[in-house]
């Protein structure tokens, strides 16, 4: 158990007096097993509005956005949940999903640690059940020796289990959850005639899990799992600005967590965004076509350069920001397909340098570091 410094806090340490607060402001009615009311959790995962939220005492507070996308979209999950329904958010790779789904775990039971992490090599054990082979080998099957997953505790504790990238996860695997999901209990057979041989979900249980849209074909999820899900798809961020500020702040963290100024223009981010926006869209913000790498030009990955960027200009002073964006920009697209290099040059012969041709200087600034991407 790490005791020190964390790299990363979860969601309900990191804004555990904001849930405090809202749990203590909002004294409506809660679904079984909730912290907050479903108004609540809605206001925490997108922020207040910049409205004062009134809390007990005359105390006021600002309920900044964690999510940046539509309330509906939030509303529909917390609705989904109070209705003890599994929940899937699928989207291109980079949209949050992840992000969402903790929050909402975290404002709805306290946690957002009940997780399965879906991959080619996760086994029907991870979300069922495992033995502790000492305690089983010395004392025989028993509740002592049997090693609860995730799902398994999130539904003796009427929480909710997490399931990331379950599409990655075997069929087998998969269909794991649908007894679980419908008939909300699980067998433990080895307990038979020896202890309670059947686990069942306590109220406020229920699934949310991720699919990567990029990912839909590697294990196709059986007509019984999605029955058992309500779909939501998290698109990308649609307006520039929202992004803008989104890659600035999460940036910002990024390098203020290991001890480095972020000394980012705000005109150097708005480059960026750009970038990306348009190799993500296969459209310019002029409206001029523009081939789309096959590598998915998420939000994730422009925060990602935006705080290499950041930390560049920190422990190496002297270099121009615009002269590092080619190169991290070709990092990005090399990913997935060699030929996006050839993409991202269509990019910057094309829009780019139309745009540059206008007279704006900042992109006239970066089309002359045009020679980084023919490394």
């Amino acid at each position: 158990m790490t005791t020190g410094p964390r790299q990363i806090d979860p969601a309900e340490h990191r804004y555990a007096d904001e849930l405090a607060f809202l749990a203590a402001a909002d004294g409506g009615a809660r679904p079984p097993g909730w912290r907050l009311t479903p108004r609540a959790v809605v206001t925490f995962v997108a922020g207040s509005g910049g409205k004062p939220v009134d809390g007990p005492g005359k105390k006021k507070r600002v309920i900044d956005a964690k999510f940046i996308g539509e309330r509906a979209l939030v509303e529909r999950c917390v609705v989904t949940l109070a209705g003890e329904r599994g929940l899937l958010l699928v989207g291109e790779p980079g949209t949050a999903k992840s992000m969402l789904s903790e929050l909402l775990a975290a404002a709805v039971c306290g946690t957002s640690a009940l997780v399965v992490q879906g991959t080619a090599g996760t086994t029907e054990d991870q979300l069922r059940y495992g033995w502790n082979y000492a305690l089983l080998l010395a004392k025989g099957p028993s509740r002592e020796a049997l090693v609860a997953s995730p799902v398994l505790t999130a539904m003796t504790a009427g929480a909710v289990a997490r399931v990331e990238e379950v599409t990655r996860c075997l069929p087998e695997v998969q269909d794991a959850l649908v007894s679980v999901l419908s008939e909300r209990r699980m067998a433990l057979p080895e307990l038979a005639g020896i202890d309670d041989a059947t686990v069942y979900a306590a109220p406020g249980f229920t699934v949310i899990a991720t699919a990567n849209l990029r990912d839909r074909g590697v294990s196709e999820m059986s007509a019984a799992l999605k029955r058992r899900f309500n779909f939501e798809v998290v698109p990308p961020i649609a307006d520039l600005e929202a992004e803008i500020d989104l890659v600035r702040r999460q940036a910002r963290v990024t390098v203020e967590r290991v001890g480095a100024a972020y000394e980012v223009d705000d005109a150097v981010l708005e480059t960026l965004v750009t970038v990306f926006r348009d190799l993500r869209t296969g459209r310019s913000v002029e409206g001029w076509e523009v081939e789309r790498p096959s590598t998915v030009m998420s939000t994730a990955e422009a925060v990602a350069v935006a705080a290499s960027i950041a930390l560049a200009t920190s422990y190496l002073p002297g270099r121009d920001p615009l002269s590092l964006l080619p190169g991290h920009l070709l990092g990005v697209v090399r990913k997935d397909d060699e030929a996006d290099q050839g993409r991202l040059l269509a990019y910057w012969d094309g829009a780019l340098r139309r745009r540059a041709g206008t007279g704006a200087h900042l992109w006239r600034q970066v089309w002359e570091h045009r020679d980084a991407l023919e490394a």
